[in-house]
């Protein structure tokens, strides 16, 4: 599962403060202790027959469970199954059936067997039912949004543009919202699941599809096996209208499943997957297990990715034609393929034995991203991915409260955040530098093989390391692992000339034991780098390193890995050496965050940052850019030629648009031209910094090459020319960008807010100020908890100024309504 959308998108990333303002968890549930769930009885294997009332939003069902008791000999057998209407339960032997009493509670069905079985001994229980996903009481995550398991899409297609499709989501335990099953992470099971759908659509499910057959006027059956065992959280089945692109990995059938108008593109989006899977299968020493793999791009998904077994499913974001592709970040859509494929070893081949362990699956998968840029991209690449993530999780301080391996939440949604992905991700990375490629990897290989088609936990992987390393790591796993927070430091430097030697001091402020950390320590002596080794294990150490004369650098964590907050007291020339000199993209990023400081007035920095404009890896040139104070004359002057410059030598598309965004701010009319021009490129992204930037240098022809490119317009475009009506427009303009926020996720919505809250301040205008207020109302109420409320007050109360006592009073009718909202 990928992360929470809301984190991804930035919603809290972007804003780390709000981050702290979340509502405090019931601390009676969090004294509760999260066992593994007892298996009384085990899943062996699952036959499903299935199909569908599209009218009344309804999955009707046969299901053949074999299981067997674990342990000791029982009578009963307890199934999960959420809201369903049981029609009947029968014990199945050959020929012979009996009909067996149960008690349901609308959420688990206890089932009272015909005898005694004894721990091995296998039985078969059938059970017809009708499965009602829309009139569930659930509710899901911030990762998952929705926990009603089987989803109808538009179903009696009514919703024009959108396509009719039937897909499942089992992530937690929702895949008992539509069979029943023991719905557990440590469950294994073996199924066959057949398909009634109409015969214009195609299906995919878990396994092989073994059977096609005609089931009646307009009606086919599909069959679906998949003869290796794994959780039910993983089962999935989808339906709809979708072209499928077969490609193939050492003869093993590798299909990417789209909408009609994105099949095309199928290959632009899906076509390093054979790849990948013949790089993780190397790297790991493991071969993928399953018989296929197929991903699927389905509308309306209530998460960003699902890693059913052998056929995961992607939220429509995924899907890109050949202009929105040119835009398209590694971090929003190839990172999140990696992440999934990574997930059928790691989730899939060993799944957590429980939700407590999340990180067995979860860290693993953030882990693989990088691991597949570094592979693919380079270094720089797999660095700055890494380097995200883990600046992702240190930007939220509550959750630096949390253990990674956690025995104790609120609810099992809960452990879908930042500590479970990227602080667990970055944990490996550490690990990973600590133990060196040959063991860490190795040590992977025997944690898969010794668990796979069975589960595991932290204390699995700490033993299948230290079989390899033949080191004791229990000092790792318990401060990373089973310990909450990370190092909090500062760093400081000097230099005894009669001594001969460089001292590094290193304190650790953060509450608690101190962390023992291996630091690669890299010190430069006439331009040349010499590495040092050191453990540091008390809150405050003094390191010595020998040194001819006094070194230009020393470079703490030379290796860029570590997990913690440091503040580095360098001089800003230090930090330029390090930009110059050091190996890795984080010192480069560092060198960047450190110029971004200074005043406007600091040549050095200045300098830095234009050099950092033509930086070999896009991040960098996107951070220097950023850091640019181009609201400073001096800066823009000096600034201007650079940024002109490298525009016109700039391949990427981002970065060619966060040029002419810069370029915008300086707004010198000579650019004029180079706005007009850059009007002309297929990205999306280019195109609407163009618009944006001409908005700021000749503000009538912007209105106008606005509704010229109206038609057809997507993304950065449509909300470009949004923000270009906002300041330019009249009120006619105003139902377009209503138009683009409505259609807009949350994070666009959010870009689009001061568009929006502009517009109703600048026109006096009823119907304007009213819709505008509704949408922004919304906004502030959703998202309170999170602090959006704040700056969306302070634009209502700026938009109504000046107008009509009629509609102050509507603005002022929705400020109340925010204030007094929950």
């Amino acid at each position: 599962m990928t992360k929470a959308f809301l984190l991804s998108l930035g919603l809290l990333a972007a804003a780390p403060a709000l981050a702290q303002q979340a509502a405090p968890a019931d601390t009676t549930t969090l004294k509760m202790y999260r066992e593994s769930a007892r298996k009384v009885n085990a899943l062996v294997h699952t036959k499903l027959d299935v199909r569908f009332d599209y009218a009344k939003r309804q999955l009707i069902g046969k299901e053949w469970v074999t299981l067997q008791p674990v342990g000791y000999a029982t009578d009963s057998l307890r199934l999960d199954a959420k809201g369903m209407d049981i029609k009947s339960v029968t014990m199945v032997d050959g020929s012979n059936t009996k009909t067996l009493k149960y008690r349901y509670n609308n959420e688990q069905l206890d089932i009272d067997l015909d005898k005694l079985y004894t721990p091995g001994q296998q039985y078969t229980v059938y059970l017809e039912y009708v499965a009602k996903p829309n009139e569930l009481k659930v509710k899901g995550s911030a990762a998952i949004n929705d926990a009603k398991g089987l989803y109808f899409i538009n179903p009696d297609s009514t919703e024009a543009g959108k396509p009719r499709q039937i897909w499942t989501q089992g992530e937690t335990e929702a895949s008992s919202a539509w069979f029943p099953t023991i719905d557990k992470p440590n469950q294994k099971t073996t199924a066959e699941i057949s398909m009634t759908v109409p015969s214009r659509y195609v299906t995919l499910s878990n396994g092989a599809l073994v059977s096609q057959t005609p089931a009646g006027p307009g009606l086919r059956t599909d069959t679906w096996k998949q003869e290796l065992p794994h959780s039910p959280y993983l089962f999935m089945m989808a339906v709809g209208d979708f072209k499928i692109y077969k490609d193939t990995w050492r003869g093993k059938e590798v299909s990417y499943y789209l909408e009609p108008k994105y099949a095309p593109y199928a290959k632009q989006i899906f076509g390093n997957t054979p790849e990948m899977l013949e790089f993780f299968s190397r790297r790991l020493g493991v071969d993928y297990a399953w018989n296929k793999y197929a991903q699927i791009v389905v509308r309306d998904y209530v998460s960003g990715a699902m890693e059913n077994t052998s056929a995961t499913l992607h939220g429509e974001f995924l899907q890109k034609d050949a202009r929105e592709a040119l835009d398209a970040e590694y971090a929003n859509g190839e990172s999140v393929i990696a992440h999934e494929l990574f997930h059928q070893w790691f989730g899939d081949l060993v799944t957590a034995e429980s939700w407590s362990n999340l990180t067995v699956n979860e860290s693993f998968a953030d882990f693989s991203e990088a691991l597949w840029a570094e592979y693919k991209y380079g270094q720089d690449a797999g660095d700055a991915h890494a380097y995200m993530n883990m600046r992702n999780y240190l930007r939220s301080p509550r959750d630096a409260q949390k253990q990674l391996v956690r025995f104790h939440y609120a609810d099992k949604e809960d452990m879908f955040d930042l500590v479970s992905y990227q602080k667990g991700g970055q944990i490996l990375n550490m690990l990973r530098s600590y133990l060196t490629d040959d063991v860490f990897f190795a040590g992977l290989k025997k944690y898969l093989t010794d668990n796979k088609f069975g589960n595991g936990e932290a204390h699995q992987l700490r033993l299948a390391l230290e079989s390899v390393s033949g080191q004791d790591l229990n000092w790792f796993f318990n401060q990373w692992y089973f310990g909450s927070g990370h190092p909090v430091v500062t760093i400081d430097y000097g230099y005894d000339a009669g001594a001969k030697q460089q001292t590094v001091t290193i304190k650790q402020t953060q509450p608690g034991q101190p962390f023992q950390l291996p630091l690669a320590v890299d010190v430069y002596v006439n331009g040349k780098p010499q590495r040092h080794q050191v453990m540091m294990r008390q809150a405050t150490e003094n390191f010595r390193f020998p040194a001819a004369s006094k070194p230009t650098l020393v470079n703490v964590d030379a290796e860029k890995v570590l997990l913690w907050q440091k503040t580095d007291n360098k001089s800003l020339e230090e930090f330029a050496y390090q930009y110059k000199n050091g190996p890795r993209y984080v010192d480069r990023r560092e060198a960047i965050a450190a110029a971004a400081t200074k005043p406007a007035t600091d040549a050095t920095a200045r300098q830095l940052l234009l050099s950092g404009l033509n930086d070999k890896y896009t991040g960098i040139r996107m951070a220097s850019i950023a850091a640019l104070k181009l609201d400073d004359k001096a800066v823009q002057k000096a600034a201007a030629p650079a940024l002109r410059k490298q525009f016109a030598q700039e391949k990427n598309t981002n970065v060619q648009a966060a040029l002419l965004g810069a370029l915008g701010q300086v707004q010198d009319k000579k650019d004029e031209k180079t706005f007009t021009k850059a009007l002309e490129s297929q990205s999306y992204a280019v195109q609407g910094a163009a618009l944006e930037g001409l908005a700021e240098v000749q503000p009538k022809a912007a209105l106008a090459r606005a509704k010229a490119l109206e038609a057809g317009a997507k993304g950065n475009v449509a909300t470009a020319i949004a923000n270009v009506y906002a300041t330019q427009g009249d009120a006619s303009t105003w139902t377009y960008v209503r138009n683009q926020f409505d259609t807009a996720g949350p994070q666009g919505q959010f870009q689009m807010l001061e568009s929006v809250a502009g517009f109703m301040a600048r026109l006096n205008d009823a119907t304007v100020l009213k819709e505008g207020t509704e949408r922004l109302q919304k906004l502030a109420v959703q998202y309170k908890k999170y602090g959006v409320d704040e700056p969306i007050l302070a634009m209502l109360e700026k938009a109504k100024q000046g107008k009509p006592a009629d509609q102050q009073a509507t603005v002022q009718a929705a400020i109340e309504a925010i204030k007094k909202a929950e």
